[in-house]
């Protein structure tokens, strides 16, 4: 009894063995994997700034869909984005905002990464206010003005570029001693700006061009008379060292990687209006396919 016992345990154990190897096959009967190359497989690194997610969740869709990547998300701060380029434990980003913001995490990273240019050029940061304030520079930072807004800038998180250049910025106008930067993150500063804009109180925040609240709201950035928050800045693609022989074909797209700040802003509405970020960058995708395959070729 117990012989046939065992011998149905190894029947069974055999047909399924079985089952399972011819599930593994094409259809074709030569055992190839339906599944994902394990070898196609890549670290995004982002911030959590609504610009940096509509971008890396493009570039997501389409290394995913188009190209057959599996593709891990890293969402961090400033600095460990940087850093983990540097030393591999990511292997992309396409949110370096050169050559201010991030200027400090070059210095700190150099020879350690791959910078394959703007993906997107014309971007802007500063200090940002409602147009119904009715100041235009930082200049006009006085007492008055602070009194109203509690002699407190709204700012996103801490040690992000933006942040950095804003103590800058308090520093040379002369402001440090009496106003204080609020750390946040971009999705609190948001929430802040619309709660103030929608009752017409003074508000000042950290702000940043392609973003989703210039076409919700009417703003205005202060004027940088000193030139502290530079010039327009362009959003680059970074990759680890390696990338280019490990991921040709990702490689290759990521070079190719290019849009606007309109293509940008179509991505951050659609989300700011309730879509989940997968599926913004999936209709942006779809509905964008000449400028992809552009990508692609």
């Amino acid at each position: 009894m117990k012989l046939k016992k065992w011998s149905l345990l190894v029947a069974i154990v055999t047909a399924l063995s079985l089952l399972a190897a011819c599930g593994s096959t094409n259809g074709d009967g030569n055992g190839t994997s339906t599944g994902k190359d394990p070898k196609k497989e890549i670290k995004l690194a982002y911030v959590a700034w609504d610009s940096e997610i509509a971008s890396t969740n493009v570039v997501r869709e389409v290394l995913e869909q188009k190209l057959g990547y599996k593709v891990d998300m890293l969402q961090v701060d400033a600095g460990p984005m940087w850093s983990g380029i540097s030393n591999g434990s990511a292997d992309a980003m396409v949110a370096a905002w050169l050559p201010t913001t991030h200027e400090s995490y070059v210095k700190d990273n150099e020879g350690k990464f791959e910078d394959l240019g703007p993906n997107l050029v014309g971007t802007k940061l500063g200090l940002v206010i409602p147009s119904y304030m009715d100041i235009t520079s930082i200049e006009d930072l006085n007492d008055a003005v602070g009194e109203s807004v509690k002699h407190t800038i709204v700012g996103i998180e801490p040690g992000a570029g933006l942040m950095m250049a804003t103590e800058k910025v308090l520093e040379e106008y002369g402001l440090a001693d009496n106003w204080k930067l609020l750390s946040s993150s971009s999705a609190a500063m948001t929430q802040e700006l619309e709660k103030a804009y929608a009752n017409e109180e003074p508000i000042i925040i950290t702000g940043w061009t392609p973003h989703w609240k210039f076409a919700k709201m009417d703003l205005k950035y202060l004027e940088d008379p000193k030139g502290v928050y530079g010039q327009d800045e362009q959003i680059h693609t970074i990759v680890r060292n390696g990338l280019k022989d490990a991921q040709p074909e990702a490689y290759a797209f990521l070079d190719a990687f290019e849009w606007s700040a309109d293509d940008m802003a179509e991505v951050m509405i659609q989300i700011v209006e309730g879509a989940s970020p997968e599926a913004a960058a999936k209709a942006w995708v779809e509905a964008n396919s000449d400028k992809v395959d552009a990508w692609l070729k």
